[in-house]
């Protein structure tokens, strides 16, 4: 069985892995069609997003670009010049190939500024990985627990809709989308723990708050008084 948690310290000490494949940048309509083509010969694909950083309180911008993996090639759609093509909504509408990701709520709420549609057959790893005796939620953390590599973010807050993205940009975005298919494909060949194992997960990997004593309460209720600075607060 996996490890349920990890720290940041373990995952820090790891040696770092990016997407070892081909990437395929697709910045052109014309070069939509022949990638959905290829990507229909899939049983199942990782997927992620990539949005350009606002640094506005309560703006967020669109998706900038939208990975689609296989194990050994990714395709790169960017977004912010090919905006979002009816064969690429087609695609994640196709209920015959399962796409896999992390947090897919958060990268369908962000698809929808672009353009509403209906995703369909979609794994979300944070939904299936308990079941296999994994607490954690983030994607680095649940890839280094299983695959004991670190996946680097140091690009998750680069300008994703600049003229040309980086090799760094490519391979981190590759990287995501890659990293979801080899986890899912992974945990495919594992067995599932029990309902009651994953209750017993639940409750030793939960923090419990301490109970408080009589005396403390009655401190709580009958000595404290708000002072100048508390009252000023509130």
């Amino acid at each position: 069985m996996y490890s349920p948690k990890i720290s940041k310290e373990e995952i820090n000490q790891l040696p770092v892995v990016s997407f070892p494949g081909e990437i395929v940048l697709v910045d052109k309509p014309e070069m939509v069609a022949p990638a959905i083509d290829e990507l229909r010969k899939n049983l199942v694909v990782g997927i992620d997003t990539e949005t350009k950083p606002s640094f506005k309180s309560g703006t967020s911008n669109k998706v900038s670009l939208l990975q689609l993996s296989e194990l050994e090639r990714c395709f790169l759609f960017r977004l912010n010049l090919i905006d979002f093509p009816q064969e690429l909504q087609d695609f994640l509408n196709d209920e015959n190939i399962k796409k896999v990701g992390l947090s897919l709520h958060d990268d369908f709420r962000l698809l929808n500024k672009r353009q509403n549609f209906h995703p369909a057959n979609f794994v979300d790893i944070q939904n299936i990985a308990k079941s296999y005796g994994i607490m954690e939620l983030s994607l680095q953390k649940i890839y280094a627990i299983i695959f004991g590599k670190k996946i680097s973010k140091a690009q998750r807050l680069s300008d994703w809709e600049k003229p040309q993205l980086t090799e760094k940009q490519l391979r981190y975005a590759a990287t995501d989308a890659w990293a979801s298919l080899q986890i899912y494909l992974q945990l495919m060949n594992e067995p599932q723990l029990t309902p009651k194992q994953i209750e017993k997960l639940v409750q030793e990997n939960t923090p419990h708050k301490q109970p408080e004593t009589s005396e403390n309460a009655e401190t709580t209720n009958s000595d404290l008084k708000p002072d100048a600075h508390s009252e000023k607060l509130s």
